[in-house]
């Protein structure tokens, strides 16, 4: 797909804005997950959770994920 922008708006923001602000807009519309989204923006997950923390994004958490993490650490301290 090809998208196109006003040269002045291209310019203004430039080509790794750009990437950022889509990527880091269709994750808070949850279209993306976050690895996705930081691989939109060319960023390791930790830089774009950095990215998303300085536009005051928050990274969703809900239960599912603390059950998660709760059993990979129980998986993690049995060995």
């Amino acid at each position: 797909m090809k998208i196109e922008l006003p040269d002045q708006l291209a310019a203004q923001i430039g080509h790794r804005g750009l990437l950022i602000d889509l990527a880091t807009g269709m994750y808070v519309a949850r279209h993306l997950t976050l690895g996705q989204a930081a691989k939109l923006a060319n960023l390791s997950q930790g830089e774009l959770q950095r990215e998303l923390g300085r536009r005051q994004i928050p990274v969703p958490y809900d239960l599912d994920g603390l059950a998660h993490d709760v059993r990979a650490a129980a998986e993690i301290a049995s060995t």
